[in-house]
Order: structure tokens, then C-alpha cells, then sequence
């Protein structure tokens, strides 16, 4: 009789799990509803495979310290696919490192440097974090944190070819806050971003007396002629132009004849990034129709997500919309500037810091969160080296901003930290007064926090986790193909972090 009444008490249990399952699925079903999500991003995106010659020789120049000035910095320094896309520090060192095939924290500034050591004091040498390279065929407005490279017609499913791209090369009209579009952009808004960090002293192009009174198009010269043969090796490093080089360049333009351009050199690294389409999540599968792929705790996540702050929600999706969850928008968020910054104190103005526009004070991108999970740590300047920190920020960004999250112990203008959260704080609440930020304030609990963290990992994609499937974007003849699955404080062994 007791062993019928513990099974008849078991089958009541789990009829009542399976109905609190049922109601959440029923709830995610009508939200998904309502926001016409498919689960796919990449509908209508040309997302070329990494197969193809033009990527394989994309990888070659993203991995080839030759694309540096001094020869010491590749792309791929502080954008590893098998890093989530960056390096997994807050802010990258680029040039000017003491061993520089080091990535990750043991990346660090070499003191006898004394251009480079000396103006940035030591410790990292950018203003913002390192973005991802993850699905960059998928963007279609912006890259880089304060969107110096933007689309001037960002029609959906074009990477920001319609219309032409705005740039640093970019010149303003006579008002000092109007963009031109640069006619040299290239074939999208990838290949446009790729042009400029080979010209950024600090970046890739150094403060050696070969740059000297150079502009962009001098200093991208100079690679130019390396590529194509022409560079003094004596000065500026080896020729790349090599036979086996040169059967890449042939091979991916079924070309004998093949003329090696500015353009072309940024146009194939932007096609490598390109097939870094990484959208097969748990999340994806579950918009799709299989109830499974999700646990309870990430759907009650994707609830907190989804649902209006008048619905009990945190109304993450007002900003984070969409299959590629962003609204592709600039967005006040007060996260605490960290680092070197690119104002007195070591502050950053963000979006202002392009169009000159005060307006524009604190704005950053909002980001896709895809693969939110492997591309800390997180913040336009690496500020959290939690997720669950920076769901906690997002959820109330007047919570005390806690230092113990600075994992580099060279950081610099660390005493003007609460100083400048508080400009940016007072900008954000201005902004909500005005009605230009639509975010508020969310009373959540531990628990609904873990969920919201729940939710956001299973937007990761587990191929990023393939060993096998990852080498794909790494040479075959590249010690970094070791890297894999790296948390964001975790020391990188000496033989996983060599570039070419």
C-alpha cells in the first residue's frame, strides 16, 4: 500500500513539473511570437565558408605579424577565434610588447619600448575592450565599441555595403559633426574596420621613424609594398611576397596575373572573419521547435529577457532585439570606464568621441549577444570579468562598481574609477528624464539573475567548444590552434600562444 501511495505521490510530482514546464514553454512560445523570432540571424547574409581560397588567404594575412609595422603584432592578437574573438583580457596590448607572441595576461609591455611604455604607463595600451570577430557577416551598422565605422545606409542583410561606410578616414562638412563617406571604405564594414589598427600607432603601426609625418594611406603604403614585393626590407620588416604567397593571391582570384591592391589585403581578411558564423545554439534550437534544448532555469531566464518591466520583466530585448539580439544602436549604460580611457582622468566619451556631438556623451554599441558567454570579459572596456556582474550592472548600473573584477594588476587610473561612473551615471539618469533611454531599473533577486545567465549561455554556440571544428579558423602550421575554451583570467600556456 506505502509503495502504491510513493508512486501515486511521484506521478503527481512530475505531472506537476511537466505542467510548470508546459506553462513556460506556452509563455516563451507567445513571446517569441510577439518578437518574430526564427532562431536564424543569418537569413538573407551572404556568409562565405572558410573553405574558400579568398578565406584561406584572409586567415594568412590575419595571422601574419608582417601586417604590423614593426612586425611584432598580428590581427590575430587580440582577435583569436579560439578566445572568443578577442583575447580575453580587459583592454589589449598591442605593439610594443616584451614577448610578442604572447597572448592573454601574459601579454605585456616591454619597459626599453619607452615610445609606447612611456605614454600609456605600463600597463594596457587601448581605450576599450578587444570586440569579437564572432559573426562579423552579420553586421550591418556598426563595428567597433563606439562605431567608427558605421554604414551610411544600413540596410539588413548587407554588411554595409549600400550606401557607402563612414570611417576615421572619413571626412567631416563644414558644421565639424557630418561624416563623408570614404570612397577607399572597401567592400564592407569588416573589410573597412580591418584597415585601422595597421595605422594606429599604438595598435599595429608603432612610433618608429618609418611612420613619421605619414597619414593612413602612407602607412598602409608601406604594407602595400610589402605584400606586393616592392617593400625595403632593410626598413620595414621582410617581403611577404613569397612563392607560396604569391599561389595564394593566384588561387584565390583564379588569376595568374593577379594584382595585389590596398583594398584587396583588407577585402580578404574581412572574408576570413566573415565565415565566423557561429549561430547553432541551445536557443536557436528551441525557437525551432525543440522544447528540450533549454533548462527550466534558462527559460525562466528568457521570461526575465523578454518580458516588459509592466509584465514583471527586465525588458532586456528593448535594446538586445531580434535573432542577433541588438537593436544595432548606441546606448548610455554607465559602465565604469577602466584603463588608459581618451579623456583627462582616464575617461571615455564613446559615441561623442566620433561625431563631436555632446549629445552623444557615454554612448556605446549595443552589442549582440550571441556567444555572450566566451567573449568576456564584458563591457565596451572590459570593466567585468563576470557575466553574471555584467547582467547585474545592466539590471541596476548604480550598483557599487567592485575592483576585484580588474584582473590586470598594471591597470591604469584606477583612483578615477567612481569619478567617472558617476558623469556617466548622471548622463544616464539625464537621459531617462528627457525620455531618450528607455531603461530603468530592475528589483531582481539572486535567483532571477543566475536565470538571466541561464538564458544567455545557452545563446552559445557548443561548436566554439570542437577542438576539431574550431582548427578550421586557425593555420594549419599555428601553435594557437591549442587554445581552447580558455575562461577570462585563466594564464595561456606558452605553447598554445604563438602567432606568426
Amino acid at each position: 500500500m506505502k509503495i502504491i501511495s510513493y508512486s501515486l505521490a511521484a506521478l503527481l510530482l512530475l505531472s506537476g513539473c511537466d505542467l510548470e514546464e508546459k506553462k513556460l514553454d506556452n509563455s516563451l512560445s507567445a513571446l517569441i511570437e510577439e518578437h518574430k523570432l526564427t532562431g536564424d540571424p543569418s537569413t538573407g547574409h551572404d556568409v562565405p565558408s572558410i573553405n574558400d581560397a579568398k578565406a584561406q588567404l584572409g586567415m594568412k594575412l590575419f595571422y601574419t605579424k608582417t601586417m604590423s609595422i614593426p612586425g611584432d603584432t598580428a590581427c590575430v592578437s587580440c582577435h583569436h577565434p579560439m578566445l572568443g574573438g578577442g583575447d580575453g583580457v580587459h583592454i589589449s596590448i598591442g605593439t610594443g610588447a616584451t614577448d610578442t607572441d604572447i597572448f592573454g595576461y601574459e601579454r605585456l609591455l616591454d619597459p626599453t619600448k619607452s615610445a609606447v611604455y612611456d605614454i600609456v604607463g605600463g600597463g594596457p595600451t587601448q581605450s576599450v575592450n578587444a570586440p569579437t570577430t564572432y559573426n562579423a557577416a552579420l553586421q550591418d551598422k556598426f563595428m567597433a565599441w563606439h562605431g567608427i565605422i558605421e554604414a551610411a545606409d544600413p540596410e539588413a542583410g548587407y554588411n554595409g555595403t549600400v550606401g557607402g561606410i563612414y570611417n576615421p578616414d572619413s571626412q567631416y562638412e563644414a558644421d565639424g559633426t557630418t561624416r563623408i563617406v570614404d570612397p577607399y571604405a572597401g567592400a564592407n564594414i569588416p573589410a573597412s574596420q580591418s584597415r585601422f589598427p595597421v595605422q594606429n600607432p599604438i595598435e599595429m603601426a608603432g612610433h618608429g621613424e618609418e611612420i613619421e609625418g605619414l597619414n593612413s594611406f602612407g602607412i598602409r603604403q608601406i604594407l602595400l609594398d610589402r605584400f606586393t614585393g616592392e617593400g625595403n626590407s632593410s626598413d620595414f620588416g621582410t617581403n611577404y611576397l613569397t612563392a607560396e604567397a604569391r599561389a595564394a593571391w593566384q588561387d584565390a582570384f583564379e588569376d595568374a596575373n593577379v594584382t595585389i591592391t590596398d583594398a584587396n589585403i583588407y577585402n580578404m581578411i574581412s572574408y576570413y572573419e566573415r565565415t565566423q558564423l557561429f549561430i547553432e545554439n541551445p536557443w536557436k534550437r528551441y525557437v525551432q521547435g525543440d522544447k528540450s534544448a533549454l533548462s527550466k532555469d534558462a527559460k525562466e531566464g528568457a521570461l526575465l529577457f523578454f518580458n516588459s518591466y509592466e509584465n514583471g520583466g527586465a525588458n532586456c530585448v528593448q535594446c538586445h532585439a531580434g535573432d542577433f539580439f541588438t537593436d544595432h544602436e548606441m546606448r548610455v549604460m554607465a559602465v565604469p570606464q577602466i584603463g588608459l580611457g581618451t579623456q583627462d582622468n582616464g575617461d571615455s566619451y564613446g559615441r561623442e568621441d566620433i561625431t563631436n556631438n555632446p549629445a552623444d556623451r557615454y554612448k556605446w554599441r549595443t552589442m549582440s549577444l550571441l556567444n555572450i558567454e566566451k567573449t568576456g570579459p564584458w563591457g565596451h572596456d572590459g570593466a567585468f570579468s563576470s557575466l553574471r556582474a555584467m547582467v547585474q550592472h545592466m539590471v541596476d548600473p548604480s550598483t557599487d562598481y567592485d575592483v576585484s573584477n580588474i584582473l590586470e594588476d598594471k591597470m591604469q587610473n584606477l583612483e578615477y574609477i567612481v569619478t567617472n561612473h558617476d558623469k556617466a551615471l548622471a548622463q544616464l539618469a539625464e537621459n531617462r528624464a528627457n525620455g531618450v533611454s528607455p531603461h530603468r531599473v530592475v528589483n531582481l533577486n539572486d535567483t532571477q539573475i543566475d536565470q538571466i545567465v541561464e538564458f544567455l549561455k545557452a545563446l552559445t554556440d557548443p561548436r566554439l567548444n570542437d577542438y576539431e571544428y574550431m582548427k578550421q579558423w586557425v593555420p594549419e602550421n599555428d601553435a594557437t590552434a591549442a587554445i581552447l575554451d580558455l575562461q577570462v583570467n585563466v594564464t595561456l600556456p606558452e605553447e598554445a600562444t604563438k602567432a606568426n
